[in-house]
């Protein structure tokens, strides 16, 4: 029972997506930098199946294992904003199978 995404008037909804293959289903570990990268490009991906970009991106909720890895997660998070930047809640907590990040976002399509 889950959805990568919902879209309702207007809003895409992206469920919290991981460092995970698409392909195989199964999470692709690594540096916080790597799994940010990975995250990312899998939500990227999603709102581009939806007909949008990542500049439609509004609000976004990032989960970090280790707050920690904030520094090194948010240089690479900020490599995939180039126009005004969504607003961003970024909190520890806990992650199943040894992922660094899980962040969900909602997109103004």
């Amino acid at each position: 029972a889950y959805s990568d995404g919902v879209f309702v008037d207007g809003l895409l909804f992206v469920s919290g997506q991981a460092s995970i293959d698409f392909k195989t289903s199964e999470f692709v570990l690594g540096t916080i930098e790597e799994e940010t990268e990975r995250t990312l490009n899998n939500i990227k991906a999603i709102i581009e199946k939806a007909g949008g970009s990542m500049d439609n991106v509004v609000k976004i909720t990032a989960h970090l294992a280790d707050i920690n890895d904030f520094e090194q997660y948010d240089k690479t998070y900020g490599t995939f904003f180039t126009a005004i930047k969504p607003a961003r809640t970024t909190v520890q907590s806990v992650l199943s199978d040894g992922i660094k990040v899980e962040i969900d976002c909602i997109a103004k399509l």
